[in-house]
Parts: structure tokens; C-alpha cells; sequence
């Protein structure tokens, strides 16, 4: 089984671990109502993706 030769320490193991933060989500603008929505996602206010409606919304 691999063992550690030597302790890690605190700022080399807290250098590996910067890449973990939660990243905030990416929201891109709707071209046909202008709600922010995340990029890649149905609108959630009209339906609208990749240039048609695909899901009905009641308005």
C-alpha cells in the first residue's frame, strides 16, 4: 500500500485543494424574453431554446 514519505504541509495541501471552490453559475440572456437563465438550459420564463419554443408555457 503507497504511504506518504513525508507529511504534506498546510500550504502545499491548501495549493491542490484551490481548485475545489464552487464556481458561480453562468447565466446567459434569453433572445427572446431577456430573463437570465444558465447557458444551455431551457428558459424558464417562455420555453425558448436554440431558436424554437419547446416547452408551452401558460401565459
Amino acid at each position: 500500500m503507497a504511504v506518504p514519505k513525508r507529511r504534506m504541509s498546510k500550504s502545499q495541501g491548501r495549493k491542490r485543494r484551490s481548485h475545489n471552490a464552487i464556481k458561480k453559475v453562468q447565466l446567459s440572456y434569453c433572445v427572446q424574453c431577456g430573463t437570465p437563465a444558465p447557458s444551455h438550459v431551457v428558459c424558464p420564463n417562455c420555453g425558448y431554446y436554440q431558436g424554437r419554443t419547446l416547452v408551452e408555457t401558460e401565459e
